[in-house]
C-alpha cells in the first residue's frame, strides 16, 4: 500500500464515529467525565486532609479554654458548701482531667450529636439516651441552644451579606471601566470609610443618628416580632436596616477593592484588545469576558468572607441586641461556659474549612484551564 493510501487508513480509522455520538460530542463527553472524576478524587482528598486539620484546631480551642482564668462555679452563691461545691463541679464534669474530658466532647460532637438529629428526623433510637453536650449555664444541650438562636443570625447575617456583595461587584466593575473617574474616586472613599471604621463605632453612629435624633429606625432588634401582614414586615424591614447596613459596609469595602483590582488586571490583557479588533461590543467584552475571568480571585474573597461576617455579627448583635450566636458566644466567654464556647468557635472553624473547598471548587468551574489531576 502506498503511503498515500495508510495515512488515508489511518484517518479513517480515527475519525469512526460512535454509534449514536457524534466524535466531537463524545470526545466532550469524555472529558466532561474526565473532569468530574478529578473534583471528586480532589474533593474527597481535600475533606481526608481536612480531618486532621480540624482535630487540631479542636484541641487548640479546647487547651486555650482550658488555660484561661475563670471558673463556671464563680456565679455561683457564696454560700453553698465546699462540699456541694464540689460534687457540682463534678456533675458538671470538672472533675475529670483535661485528657480525658476532651476525648469525651469529641464523642459528643462527632457521635452523639448526629445521632440524636437522626433519630429526632427519622425516629429511630440510635443515642440511646447517651449523654449530650449539655451549658454550664443553661444546663440545656448546648446544640438545642444553638439551633434557637441560629435563625435570627443567618437572617440578619445573610441579609447584610447578599446586600454587600449586590452593591459591590457592580462598585468594583464600573470603578475599574472608569478608572481614575469621579465615581472611582466616590468607591474608594467609601471602601476607606468600610475598612476603617469599625462595628462598634458604625453601629453606635448610626443608633444615634436614626434612632435618637431622627427617631426613623428602632435602636434595638425584637428578636420576638412575627411577620403576619404587611405591617408587620415592614417592621421586620425597618429593625434589619442598621444592622444589615452595619455588616454589608465591611463586606462591600472588601469585595469592591478586590474586584476592582482584578478587573484592572484583565482589562489590559491581549485577549480583550482582540475581542475589541473583532467588532464585539463593549459589554460583551467587559461583561461576558472581562468578568468572568476577574470572578475566580473574588470568589475566594466571597467565600472565605462568610465566616468572617459571622465575626463581626458577634459585635454587632451586641450593639443592636440581636438574640443571635454572637450575643451567646459573649454570655458564655463572661460565664466561662466552656461547653457553648468550644462548640460555638468549632462549628465556625468548620465553616472556614468548608468555605475554603468550595472556593477550590469553584475556581475549576469558572476557569476551565485548572485541572484537579
Amino acid at each position: 500500500m502506498s503511503p498515500i493510501g495508510i495515512a488515508s487508513a489511518i484517518t479513517a480509522k480515527q475519525e469512526t464515529p460512535v454509534p449514536g455520538i457524534a466524535p466531537g460530542r463524545a470526545l466532550f463527553n469524555r472529558k466532561a467525565i474526565n473532569q468530574g472524576v478529578a473534583m471528586l478524587t480532589y474533593t474527597l482528598r481535600r475533606l481526608l486532609v481536612s480531618i486532621p486539620t480540624l482535630l487540631f484546631i479542636a484541641f487548640v480551642i479546647f487547651m486555650l479554654l482550658e488555660l484561661a482564668p475563670g471558673d463556671p462555679m464563680a456565679s455561683m452563691p457564696l454560700t453553698i458548701p465546699p462540699d456541694v461545691r464540689q460534687q457540682m463541679r463534678e456533675a458538671l464534669g470538672l472533675g475529670e482531667p483535661w485528657y480525658i474530658r476532651f476525648p469525651l466532647w469529641l464523642n459528643q460532637f462527632f457521635i452523639v450529636e448526629p445521632q440524636y438529629w437522626i433519630d429526632n428526623a427519622f425516629g429511630t433510637n440510635f443515642a440511646d439516651g447517651a449523654q449530650r453536650i449539655i451549658s454550664f449555664q443553661s444546663r440545656s444541650p448546648v446544640f438545642d441552644t444553638i439551633a434557637e438562636r441560629l435563625p435570627q443570625t443567618l437572617w440578619v447575617v445573610g441579609m447584610s451579606y447578599v446586600v454587600g456583595v449586590l452593591i459591590a461587584l457592580p462598585i468594583g466593575i464600573i470603578s475599574a471601566y472608569r478608572q481614575y473617574s469621579v465615581f472611582d474616586q466616590a468607591g474608594t472613599f467609601i471602601s476607606m470609610i468600610g475598612f476603617s471604621v469599625p462595628p462598634f463605632f458604625s453601629g453606635v453612629l448610626l443608633i444615634v443618628i436614626f434612632s435618637v435624633q431622627l427617631k426613623w429606625l428602632p435602636s434595638i432588634y425584637d428578636t420576638t416580632h412575627v411577620v403576619e401582614d404587611w405591617a408587620s414586615f415592614k417592621i421586620q424591614l425597618q429593625q434589619m436596616v442598621m444592622p444589615v447596613m452595619v455588616l454589608a459596609l465591611q463586606t462591600t469595602a472588601q469585595v469592591s477593592r478586590y474586584m476592582r483590582a482584578s478587573m484592572l488586571d484583565n482589562l489590559g490583557q491581549d485577549y480583550v484588545r482582540t475581542a475589541r479588533a473583532k467588532g464585539m461590543s463593549e459589554s460583551v467584552v467587559v461583561l461576558k469576558h472581562v468578568l468572568r475571568n476577574s470572578m475566580i480571585p473574588v470568589v475566594t474573597v466571597i467565600a472565605l468572607g462568610i465566616p468572617s461576617i459571622f465575626g463581626g455579627a458577634i459585635i454587632t448583635e451586641q450593639i443592636f441586641k440581636v438574640n443571635g450566636l454572637g450575643q451567646l458566644l459573649i454570655i458564655a466567654l463572661q460565664g466561662s461556659d466552656i461547653p457553648m464556647v468550644m462548640t460555638i468557635t468549632f462549628l465556625l472553624a468548620i465553616l472556614i474549612v468548608l468555605m475554603n473547598l468550595i472556593a477550590d471548587i469553584l475556581y475549576g468551574i469558572l476557569d476551565p484551564r485548572i485541572r484537579y489531576d
